[in-house]
């Protein structure tokens, strides 16, 4: 026997069988050659369109909104210094009171202890219109009617006077309440009132028994009020940290709401959306609010840090400006409705008590415990610049950074 053939045949038999049954496993695990784990092709296929899930539409309205505010801050320009102070002695440093108002004429309302200043925009001349003569009465709010004409005035010892800015004579004297009046609003013809008595009097100027209805809402001091731009609601804040929305006269509010842990005296109505409501809260409560004054729900909050004195809306932006006490007694300028801040501008050395806008909405002016007036100018315009140019030539400050004049 020929060993050597036989083995040969053997093993080749063996290697044939091994290789059969190798590649019948192959066909049955593997049935299309292409499909091979790790293979290039083919591509996988697209996958198919499905609605977006909560988290998807989340994540993209952040990258929307991180990438439009960042474009938009980036041409926004805050003043970092005031472009004028005047010095305001006498002002009182009290967070309930209200002694600042702009008038549609461009006319500047300041009380200062027993006075009231009027200071023209136009011209930069100030002057005296109110001086109380009792020993303990100071004033304790201004408010310029719609048109500019006529100034209310409330005083410590519980009276509205009405002043006749052009004749600058008082043409009627009010009463009703039982304390200070540390808040007025207008509404046409009718003059509604805050007290520290915890009342609402709205008053109507035109006859003699002025006092059309008396409203009881709040356990504390009525420190902020406000008619919304078209008269239909008032907002009025109380140191009890209500607020309170009231539709048109009604003598009960519409929604009473407690959210605020502290006084809400910054009260200001939205000027594009008529339900639209910003609120802020004192020390122990330090957040902005803003609310739908048609249905009570608080649609956003966010906290401040510190303090809330006073808010304005821009009227050219999507933004409001808010001022603050402690620490850093500064104004901040807030995107809405994002509420991402666009920036502070600082200066004052003692919180800002008091805000207010001027007619065309380009100036903010602050005034602040350290007893100045700051003037911020929020729009730039080249138009504006050349005439501010011309007519405020002969009041040159000493430095490039603010004019400072005193405001007596």
């Amino acid at each position: 026997m020929d060993i050597e053939n036989s083995h040969f045949n053997i093993m080749t038999d063996a290697k044939s069988e091994v290789s059969d049954y190798q590649s019948s496993l192959s066909d049955c695990v593997f049935p299309q050659a292409e499909s091979q784990i790790l293979a290039y092709k083919p591509r996988p296929p697209t996958a198919r369109s499905v609605a977006p899930g909560p988290h998807h539409v989340l994540y993209s309205q952040n990258i929307a909104k991180s990438s439009s505010v960042a474009k938009k801050a980036s041409n926004r320009v805050i003043p970092q210094s005031s472009e004028r102070v005047l010095d305001a002695p006498g002002l009182v440093d009290d967070y309930y009171l209200n002694l600042l108002d702009w008038s549609s004429q461009n006319v500047l309302a300041v009380a200062l202890s027993n006075c009231v200043y009027l200071w023209n925009g136009s011209t930069g001349v100030s002057e005296a219109l109110v001086e109380l003569d009792q020993e303990d009465d100071y004033v304790t709010s201004v408010s310029w009617v719609a048109d500019g004409s006529y100034l209310a005035v409330g005083t410590n010892r519980a009276e509205i006077q009405l002043w006749d800015v052009e004749q600058a004579k008082p043409l009627r004297k009010m009463r009703g309440h039982s304390a200070r009046i540390g808040s007025l609003s207008w509404n046409q013809h009718i003059l509604s009132s805050g007290s520290k008595d915890t009342s609402i009097i709205h008053n109507d100027v035109r006859v003699a028994s002025h006092i059309a209805a008396r409203l009881c809402g709040h356990q504390q001091e009525v420190c902020g009020l406000q008619w919304s731009s078209d008269g239909l609601q008032l907002a009025s804040g109380g140191n009890d940290n209500i607020l309170n929305v009231w539709d048109g006269f009604s003598t009960q509010p519409k929604f009473s709401l407690g959210q605020h842990q502290a006084a809400v005296k910054a009260v200001s109505w939205c000027p594009w959306q008529s339900d639209l409501l910003a609120t802020g809260g004192g020390t122990a409560d330090r957040s902005l609010k803003f609310w739908n004054t048609s249905t009570g729900v608080c649609l956003n909050s966010i906290d401040t840090q510190s303090q809330v004195c006073a808010i304005q809306w821009s009227k050219h932006h999507r933004e409001v400006i808010t001022s603050h006490g402690y620490s850093q007694n500064q104004l901040s300028v807030w995107k809405y409705p994002s509420l991402s801040k666009v920036g502070d501008m600082c200066g004052h050395s003692a919180r800002v008590l008091h805000l207010a806008t001027s007619p065309d909405g380009e100036t903010i002016v602050s005034a602040g415990a350290d007893e100045t007036l700051r003037f911020w100018k929020l729009i730039e315009s080249s138009d504006k610049l050349r005439s501010s140019a011309s007519s405020t030539a002969s009041l040159k400050p000493k430095s490039n950074l603010s004019v400072r004049m005193n405001l007596r």
